[in-house]
């Protein structure tokens, strides 16, 4: 049997601090921040247990957890994790980025590649190897922080003289172990994942940032570790009112490190500027966490394009020839989308025996994740109109007869009931327009970094000869003579 959603619950009773308008929380399980998504989360969990033939497998020691831990050893097993990351993407329409199966990947990726961490270090590839034996059979959700918090942009770490452990470092080596202190960023789903990875994605400078040049995991109720959370949009929503926001709030947190203890078996890297580098971009990481990304993009472009044939269906104007183009490009981002992913998991490369998604195509497609979603909603905003503003400030206007009255005779549509119209624009606009969304516009387009190392990636991947071979070949052919 795997995890089901009651034990993953029952598992964030670790009492972990949480700190959320100017409240300390140790118990957020049952907290109106944080409640609805958690139990989103466990919903995920049990439609695994549920489906457990086509989204887990069974362990070396007998044990099903989900197919994000499994190892790519042909084909099908890539192509089958593709399939379960879509399959969960689908049981929140695509807004739960960072879902169970996402860090997960990423270790998985990193296993593929375990040589790259052996050539670095023999203990420290032996620590990654037991952690993800012990992670993968336990099925732990994990969350990751690898940004340094911005502070001044201008300068590396060690630069900011009047404060060294801004950013999270090393403070002491110790015979067990290390102690760390400073902050880290986003920890995107910390408060809903079980234990935290700590990397490093920013550059740093080789023999001067030594010390902010870490990797490891912990329990997110270790001594020490303090959750800043951003503003709940869960806290105060309703499902009318605030559909998506009530129960995919996923959250990000500024994470401290207050002087905490790793002992060296949770230690992946250490001082070392280069390998922060090659944890990921080496590796399969990047790649096996972002196909599930993709997957997750795919399903949220396809939720938003039928939203807005919905939107205007109501309206009226779904056969108005410019409507109708606008649809259709939507449509056409959706599909695109998805042929990327699929191709992503039907046109793997080969890494010793591990079959792994092309890392020129997964970049590209990072690229076109950015890009498209700003446009996607962009253009929902311009069918929308002003009909998503105007609308009845709460549920409980409902209550109201005289107010109800009034709602029933202003908010017309040939095709639905004037509460049902309510209802769907309330969805538009919590897709589009409310915090949660603007959140996740901000989101989507720093989904895999800023925009230029997308781009310089693709460059560097970019099979250039190729391209350049049929042009040279015509102009060697342009005889003069």
């Amino acid at each position: 049997m795997s995890k089901t959603g009651e034990e993953y619950i029952e598992s964030l009773r670790d009492g972990r601090t949480i700190f959320l308008n100017g409240e300390k929380i140790t118990n957020h399980v049952d907290h109106p921040a944080f409640r609805n998504a958690i139990r989103t989360v466990a919903s995920l969990y049990d439609y695994q247990a549920e489906h457990a033939d086509r989204m887990t497998f069974e362990t070396p020691g007998g044990k099903r957890v989900g197919l994000y831990w499994e190892l790519p050893t042909t084909r099908e097993k890539l192509i089958a994790r593709g399939e379960a990351a879509y399959a969960w993407a689908r049981q929140s329409c695509g807004w739960l980025g960072r879902s169970p199966d996402h860090v997960s990947a990423a270790f998985t990726g990193m296993m593929t590649h375990l040589e790259v961490f052996e050539e670095y270090s023999k203990d420290r590839a032996e620590a990654l190897k037991n952690y993800y034996s012990y992670a993968r059979d336990k099925d732990i959700y994990l969350a990751f922080t690898l940004i340094n918090p911005q502070g001044d942009r201008s300068k590396t770490p060690s630069e900011h003289v009047k404060n060294v452990f801004h950013t999270l470092g090393v403070l002491e080596e110790k015979p067990q172990g290390i102690i760390v202190r400073g902050a880290k960023m986003l920890g995107t789903a910390a408060v809903l994942a079980e234990e935290v990875v700590v990397g490093v994605f920013n550059p740093l400078k080789e023999g001067v940032d030594d010390k902010y040049a870490v990797s490891f995991a912990l329990p997110l109720n270790t001594k020490g570790i303090k959750i800043l959370s951003r503003k709940s949009y869960e806290i105060g929503s309703n499902k009318f009112d605030s559909p998506l926001a009530h129960q995919f709030d996923e959250n990000d947190a500024v994470i401290y490190f207050d002087d905490v203890f790793v002992p060296w078996e949770r230690v992946f890297v250490y001082k070392n500027t280069e390998m922060c580098r090659q944890q990921f971009l080496a590796t399969g990481a990047d790649v096996l966490m972002d196909v599930q990304g993709m997957a997750r993009y795919a399903v949220k472009l396809h939720f938003l394009t039928g939203l807005a044939h919905q939107l205007t269906e109501a309206t009226g104007v779904n056969e108005f020839p410019a409507v109708r183009e606008s649809l259709a490009e939507l449509a056409c981002y959706a599909t695109n989308i998805e042929g990327l992913f699929r191709g992503l998991i039907h046109n793997p490369d080969r890494h010793n025996e591990y079959y792994i998604p092309n890392r020129s195509q997964l970049y590209a497609c990072q690229v076109l994740l950015q890009s498209t979603y700003p446009k996607v909603i962009e253009s929902i905003r311009k069918l929308s109109g002003g009909g998503v503003i105007m609308l009845p400030s709460n549920y409980i206007d409902l209550a109201n007869p005289e107010i109800r009255d009034l709602i029933e005779k202003t908010q017309y549509s040939t095709l639905l009931a004037p509460i049902e119209r309510v209802k769907l624009l309330k969805l538009v606009w919590d897709a589009i327009g409310s915090e949660f969304a603007s959140r996740h516009t901000q989101y989507e387009m720093f989904y895999s970094g800023a925009p230029f190392i997308a781009l310089s990636r693709v460059y560097e991947k970019y099979d250039w000869d190729f391209a350049k071979s049929m042009s040279r070949g015509i102009l060697d052919s342009m005889d003069v003579s």
